[in-house]
């Protein structure tokens, strides 16, 4: 496993040494609808680019936390660029993918249909008002960073309340999303650190999400509040640029360890350090059970 970047030093030593500075501030458009808008996050998000780190870190995890699921609710799948990651590592599950946007379902479903893929469907949503599921029926809730698209703290605790109602007793939790940094610095490091590789929508876009994230101290009340005890949170090393909210991990079978190691070392050699990276600020965070060898 490759080192860190010395450049996150300086922003890592930031971020350790300031008060939280950083308002909060909610993205221009709660719901992205605009044609071009989704199509540009889309085929980024299907092309190699350093998307394909943070997919695959997802892919495993989750899969470690839905191990067992017979039905498992993405909330705010987007795209589904993640959910159909997901779902090909465990066809065994029936996945709903849940999204506020028709235009990102539309993609969606080209996606799957594309991907070849049949135990995905989806269904057009506010992730706050899940009044399609019943009480305690689905198996599994997972979200890959998409909560810091909801306008407002209320609107947080609204999807914790319908995440608590729709799961059954020992259901099975991964919920994944950006931390609130301190400094503006921080995030404009971040958001633009791969400007050399990335188009600027998906720079620009990171931006706004970066600004857009919740704090965790946010995350950990209404897990408190909301979440079974099983729940354990997660984030990167002193620096909750990354927070997972998570279910105790189950054992993956052989067979999606080898797959999920063969697809770790087809990366670009630059996404497999950026995945490595994750993993080291995670595993000094407390996240054990790395499947990656």
């Amino acid at each position: 496993m490759n080192l860190p970047r010395p450049a996150l030093l300086p922003t890592f030593l930031r971020e350790l040494t300031s008060p939280q500075t950083l308002p909060r501030e909610p993205e221009p458009d709660a719901i992205m609808v605009d044609e071009e808008q989704v199509a540009a996050f889309s085929e980024t998000g299907r092309n190699e680019s350093t998307l394909a780190a943070s997919y695959l870190f997802h892919s495993a995890r989750a899969s470690q936390a839905i191990q067992g699921c017979k039905q498992v609710v993405d909330l705010g799948c987007g795209p589904a660029n993640q959910l159909i990651q997901i779902a090909g590592l465990n066809p065994e599950i029936e996945f709903i993918g849940v999204d506020m946007s028709q235009e990102m379902l539309r993609h969606a479903h080209e996606h799957v249909a594309n991907a070849g893929v049949s135990n995905v469907s989806f269904q057009t949503g506010d992730i706050t008002n899940l009044a399609q599921f019943g009480d305690h029926s689905v198996d599994g809730v997972m979200s890959t960073v998409s909560l810091h698209h909801l306008p407002t703290s209320n609107h947080l605790e609204g999807c914790f309340r319908e995440i608590k109602r729709i799961l059954k007793p020992g259901g099975a939790i991964y919920l994944a999303d950006f931390g609130r940094l301190k400094s503006l610095k921080s995030v404009i490091f971040f958001a633009y650190m791969n400007q050399d590789r990335d188009p600027h929508q998906l720079l620009l876009d990171y931006e706004r999400s970066l600004r857009a994230a919740f704090l965790l101290s946010d995350f950990e009340q209404l897990a408190t509040q909301f979440l079974p005890e099983s729940v354990s949170i997660y984030s990167t090393f002193k620096v909750p640029l990354l927070i997972l909210l998570k279910t105790p991990d189950k054992a993956l079978p052989a067979s999606k360890i080898k797959i999920l190691n063969a697809m770790r070392k087809k990366l670009n050699p630059r996404f497999r350090h950026d995945l490595d990276d994750m993993r080291i600020f995670f595993k000094l965070g407390g996240l054990k059970n790395d499947v990656f060898s």
